[in-house]
Formats: structure tokens, sequence, C-alpha cells
């Protein structure tokens, strides 16, 4: 079934495109009343005339060739002829109707812009640059340089400041320098004033000395002293002691060798065993008595007789750390069946 059309009965297929909205159009303004009675001819008006197609086309070719050929001169900064190209670009558009005519006005934007940007830059590049040279110029011209009058009478300008400047030159420098700071900056030595004379002594205040602290410091020497003495005596006493025994035990059976670990380990106490081995250590030093290994090579002891002493005292000694510990001072124990000791303590010998 064909859908009939609004302002009629006939039947007529629906198009599509430029003709078809013109016919709508047309028959929208028929069914409106009448007032207005436009024809497809003049709906067109401007759209279908070629020759006006083609002189816009033409004028935005001649904009573009003209940014093109005088890209130089457009560059500078005097020169407005970037912005005259722009506003008869925007009187063209009002015209534009095709898409050959929307392409050359996209292609003048694009090559306007470009321009646009490189003058934009090179204005940036140039405000931001400092021109020693033209800086020194103004400066002159400020201060006052009147190169005419020192080019014709160079022998009465050399008593001025360089033959160029009036003596008051920097006076009006300073003047107008004054505007731009509130205050002066002080001035100070970074390292101190440069004074000849030497800053005067400091007067030394002498503390007062603790008179127990003096007290103190003559005291504990005596008393170290005497500890020293003591404990040497001590010592003496205790070797002459073992020595004794040492030798008791040589004369009871002069034959039978006294076994070094049997004479100086103390079965019930480990500290006592160290202490006899350090009180024996001075016998063998000193010469009083010897140690020799016997058939079974264990250590012996034995004292040295008056005569011994005397034809030993050229030979030459050997000597040895002997260490011990707990654990060790037990299996010697166990070893040789140490029951007593054969060296009784001090105060077992008092009582």
């Amino acid at each position: 079934m064909k859908r009939a059309a609004a302002g009629g009965g006939d039947d007529a297929p629906r198009q599509n495109g430029p003709a078809g909205r013109r016919q709508r159009e047309t028959r929208r303004s028929e069914g409106d009343g009448g007032d207005c009675n436009f024809g497809t001819d003049d709906l067109q008006g401007d759209d279908g005339d070629p020759g006006l197609r083609r002189e816009i086309r033409s004028k935005y070719r001649g904009l573009i060739n003209s940014v093109q050929q005088n890209r130089e001169d457009m560059l500078r900064p005097s020169n407005n002829k970037l912005t005259e190209v722009l506003e008869e670009a925007n009187k063209l558009f009002k015209d534009v109707r095709q898409a050959r005519e929307a392409a050359l006005d996209a292609q003048l934007l694009v090559v306007a812009t470009d321009l646009g940007k490189e003058k934009a830059s090179q204005l940036f590049a140039e405000g931001t640059a400092f021109d020693p040279a033209a800086f020194a110029e103004h400066l002159l011209s400020f201060m006052g340089l009147n190169r005419l009058e020192d080019a014709g009478d160079d022998q009465q300008n050399r008593g001025a400041v360089d033959g160029y400047l009036p003596q008051d030159a920097w006076h009006r420098v300073a003047r107008r320098a004054e505007s731009c700071v509130r205050a002066a900056p002080s001035f100070h030595y970074m390292m101190g004033s440069f004074h000849v004379e030497p800053p005067p002594p400091k007067q030394r205040i002498e503390r007062q000395k603790k008179a127990s602290s003096k007290e103190a410091k003559r005291i504990m020497p005596t008393q170290l002293k005497k500890m020293e003495g003591s404990h040497q005596e001590a010592t003496e006493k205790e070797v002459e002691r073992i020595l004794g025994y040492l030798k008791s035990y040589h004369q009871d059976d002069p034959t039978s060798p006294i076994l070094y670990y049997e004479f100086v380990i103390d079965p019930k106490s480990f500290s006592r065993t160290v202490e006899n081995i350090f009180h024996t250590s001075f016998l063998i030093r000193d010469g009083l008595a010897r140690m020799y290994l016997d058939n079974f090579k264990l250590p012996c002891i034995a004292p040295v007789e008056e005569g011994e002493v005397e034809a030993g005292g050229s030979v030459s000694r050997e000597q040895c750390i002997v260490s011990i510990s707990p654990k060790m001072w037990k299996e010697l124990i166990e070893t040789f069946d140490i029951r007593e000791t054969m060296i009784q303590p001090p105060n077992t010998q008092n009582e």
C-alpha cells in the first residue's frame, strides 16, 4: 500500500537529497495559505549561480596565495596584513554554499593559523631577549649623553667623566633608582671589622681545687703500695711453705718420684689446685725445684739441692704454660686416684 501525499490524493514516491528537501518545502509553503508564493527557482537563488561560485573560489585561492607569497612581510610585528586577510575571509564565508568552497576556507584557516603561531613565537622571543647594546644606549641617553658636542670639541670634554657624560650623570641614575628601593642596604663586614689592634686578652679565672681530692690522691698510692707489699710477702711465704712440703716428701723416700699432678691437685677444691700450680711455678722459675719425665712419660717434680742450684745456675731453662679446667681437674683426680691433697691449706696447718 502506498502512502498518500499530504497535499493531494495522488501517490508519489518520497525523494531524498536536495531535490526532495526543496519539494517538501514547496509543498509546505503552498499549504500555509498562499501568501508566500516561492517556486523552485526562487529557493535555489545564488546556490545555482556557477559564476558566483567560481568567483568565491577564486577569491579564496587569491587569499591563500597572498599569504604564502607575503609570508616574510606578514611575520614582522608592525605588519597587519594577516588581520586584513582574516577579515576578508570572514566576508567570503557568508556566501559559502558548497563543499569545495568550505574546503578552501579551511585551507586558508590552516595557513593563517600556522603563520599566526610563528609570528606569536617571534614576538615572545623578542620580548624576553635582552640586548646589552640597546640597554647601554638608553642608559647613556638617560644620563645626558650628547655625542654632537663631544665630537665637536674633544679637548674641552676630556675633564668630564670618560669624555662623554656630564659630571652629574650617575647622580641622575641614583635619583631614579631611589624610587625602586625603599631603603639602602646596610653595610657590614663579612668577616668582622678590620682593626689593627688585637683584642684584649680575657682574664683567666682560676678555679678552686677541692682539698678532698688531693687527700684521696695522696692516700690511694700508699694503700696500693701496702697491698702490693702484703701480697708479695704472702706469695713468698706460700712458696716457701710448698717448698717445705716438697722437700719433706722427697726426704721420706728419695728413690720414689713425686708425680706433679698428685703434688699440686687438691681433690676437694679446684681453686686451691690453681693456687698450688701458681705457687709451684715460682719454685721452677727460681731453680728451687725441677721437673722431668719418668719412664711412663709422666711429669714429676723434685727439689733441687744447694749444690745443684749453684751448678745449674748457668743452665738455660725452658718455660711452658700449664692450663687446667674443672673438667680436666676431675679427669686427673679419677686417673691418678687422688684422695687427699699433698699440700695442706694454710688454715688446716695452723690448726
